[in-house]
């Protein structure tokens, strides 16, 4: 069967490529592969398309670059990764949601941006397609194509030229790709760290057999899936801040599994199975709902690839060291489980099990070995359970029919007669525990889940669940400003200061941020120094095209002097400035930065004082946004056509009727 990697390997050898190169797809993006990253981001993304493919027709007539990557060489796998240089003037719209989203509306717009694809399958076949149709075509127009503006790639990221960037999707197997999704990161993660960018955000709505994963992985590990590659919390809608993030993670994680046991078993009798089921496979005590998940997802990426596992459950394993006998460790074995049965299934304190068990055994150092030795294993036809007690933190044992923990008694299997019992369980049951606990405890709660302790579950799931704007620093802020460099050079951090005479918002009067690597010969002067900000400002963005640099606000130099000589160790240059000509001043007019000319006023109940991408809803009176969700209008219905706000509505009804 061909897959959408061969028909990326087919459009290359159909485009007659010759001896262009071929990359490793599992270290494209490194030091050295293809090129040695050691520029400012600008510089690395210019140096990195000097080995890519020009393109022609795929973009509009934006520039465009492909890299031919190999994934396997037996069997031969290929994909291609496309880079389309997206100039301001060719943007369909002037500003960036995603950055009005995720928190950076403060940032200027910048002169360009930098798409990574990796395309599907249908966009290979329609880049293959508009190739054929227009080889020979003399009309332009007939077939305009945009690659940028086609859904579903594999990996789709953008980049602004200052390095802020935003990844925009990732489609691992489930979507079709024969790349799993952790490939997909891992390339882009080198990516992002070999092209220095500066900071990157993503929208996680990522989901895994109907779950989303920043939920199931925050209760797992504490951290979203991405967490994996660095990624954090950004940006949280309806209100949502990283104290309140934090806070939700730890409640759920913390849920003692022995009171949701308790509770929940009422209503669902596999719950109880399940847990037993996954203690008994554990080598340690599983005390909270975090333990479980944790395990669970851990057991899952350790399953081989027939799809089953044999984890062993010891009795007691005797040691060649130990001092006891197998026959006196199984015999004290026997009275501790008597012991337990006597209980009748109840939990009883490790100390009464030792009291009870002394009548028999008069070795009190053999009974605690057996006791520590015994907890979560299988004796004959029972599971021995050992848990902490969460509210006396004493130890506490429990038998348990190991029928009701395993009904298939062909899932038990016996090596010989001397090792352990081994319990078999496939993927495929483990993913439907998964989907059952994550479902019924952190998705769909029982009316016995509202009150009391866990009565913060839903609360907390919902806070991890509008948690979806995440991001990560690559290149932090340097706590050496001067960094020297080979050939003669070396690089100074700038950041610049607008000297603006028309009222304009106040926040462009501010240094902008980030600051940009400015590379300078060691012989250069104060002035050179000036002349290498105003052309690297004006690169970068939109509003500084005509940036004329005035002064150094922290630096007390003649204009000749060299700069090595002035600038202390770890400072960063502020400059002031102004843009020269009428085209600037007409832009001082408009807001130039991402978050646009937006008059929207949002005041929500939920906290919320921007948009942060949801659903809003405006009140046709005083014309303030609310989130449609806060103001109980259902994602699945339309927006009223007219809508009063709580405030406007409480107004009303205050004001004196007509006579």
């Amino acid at each position: 069967m061909s897959s959408h990697l061969d028909v990326g390997a087919a459009y290359c050898r159909k485009r007659r490529r010759g001896g262009e190169r071929v990359f490793k797809f599992r270290s494209f993006g490194e030091n050295g592969c293809p090129v040695e990253f050691d520029g400012s981001f600008r510089d690395n993304v210019n140096a990195l398309l000097e080995y890519g493919h020009l393109e022609s027709n795929l973009c509009n007539g934006m520039l465009s670059w492909s890299f031919q990557l190999e994934v396997h060489r037996h069997p031969p796998l290929h994909t291609l990764l496309f880079v389309v240089e997206e100039p301001i003037e060719a943007s369909i719209s002037l500003y960036c949601k995603h950055c009005q989203y995720v928190g950076w509306g403060h940032h200027m717009i910048c002169n360009k941006k930098y798409h990574f694809l990796l395309p599907s399958k249908d966009a290979v076949a329609a880049c293959f397609s508009c190739g054929e149709s227009n080889l020979d075509d003399p009309n332009p127009e007939k077939g305009k194509f945009n690659l940028v503006e086609l859904q579903g790639h594999i990996m789709h990221g953008v980049f602004h030229s200052n390095g802020f960037g935003h990844l925009l999707c990732v489609n691992g197997v489930e979507m079709g790709s024969d790349l799993a999704g952790y490939q997909i990161m891992d390339f882009w993660d080198r990516l992002c760290t070999g092209l220095q960018a500066r900071k990157v955000s993503l929208n996680d709505t990522s989901r895994k057999r109907g779950m989303e994963l920043r939920l199931l992985h925050g209760v797992a590990y504490g951290e979203p899936w991405f967490g994996r590659w660095g990624y954090k919390f950004g940006r949280g809608c309806y209100g949502v801040n990283e104290p309140i993030y934090q806070k939700a993670i730890e409640a759920i994680q913390g849920m003692p599994l022995c009171l949701l046991n308790h509770h929940l078993s009422i209503s669902y009798n596999d719950i109880s199975v399940i847990f037993s089921r996954y203690q008994a496979l554990a080598d340690h005590s599983m005390v909270t709902l975090g333990d479980l998940f944790d395990f669970m997802l851990g057991l899952r990426s350790r399953l081989p690839k027939e799809n089953s596992i044999d984890s062993c459950n010891p009795a007691i394993l005797v040691e060649t060291s130990c001092r006891w006998s197998h026959k006196r460790v199984e015999a004290a074995t026997r009275v501790i489980v008597e012991a337990l049965k006597r209980a009748e299934f109840r939990w009883v304190s490790r100390q009464e099990v030792r009291d009870a068990a002394r009548a028999y055994i008069g070795d009190t150092g053999l009974l605690d070995f057996v006791l520590k030795s015994l907890g979560n294993h299988i004796v004959g036809n029972y599971l021995v359970r050992r848990c902490l007690n969460p509210v006396t933190k004493v130890l506490e044992y429990c038998l348990e029919d190991i029928s009701t923990v395993f009904p298939n008694p062909e899932t038990l299997l016996l090596n010989n007669s001397k090792v352990k019992p081994r319990c078999k369980i496939t993927k495929a049951q483990l993913m439907k525990d998964i989907s059952f606990l994550f479902k019924h405890i952190l998705k769909e709660q029982k009316p016995t889940l509202s009150t009391g302790i866990f009565s913060s579950i839903p609360m907390a799931a919902r806070i991890i669940l509008d948690t979806k704007f995440l991001a990560k620093e690559y290149s932090e802020e340097l706590s050496m400003k001067v960094k020297s460099s080979l050939n003669g050079k070396f690089k100074l951090f700038c950041t610049v200061i607008l000297r603006n005479d028309e009222e304009i918002d106040e926040g462009l009067k501010k240094p902008m941020l980030p600051c940009e690597c400015v590379t300078l010969q060691e012989t250069a002067t104060i002035n050179d120094l000036k002349l290498e900000v105003e052309k690297n400002f004006r690169q970068v963005y939109w509003r500084l095209r005509s940036f004329v640099v005035e002064t150094i606000v922290n630096l007390n130099a003649k204009g000749s002097d060299l700069v090595l000589g002035s600038v202390e160790m770890g400072q960063t240059i502020v400059v002031v400035g102004s843009n020269d000509d009428q085209t600037g001043m007409i832009m001082n007019e408009v807001m130039m930065c991402e978050w646009g000319l937006n008059s929207r006023i949002v005041e929500c109940p939920c906290g919320a004082r921007e948009d942060d991408g949801e659903r809003l809803i405006s009140c046709d009176i005083c014309e303030v946004w609310q989130h449609t969700r806060c103001v109980r209008i259902p994602n699945n219905e339309e927006i009223p056509h007219v809508f009063l706000c709580k405030q406007c509505e409480e107004k009303i009804m205050f004001l004196p009727s007509l006579p």
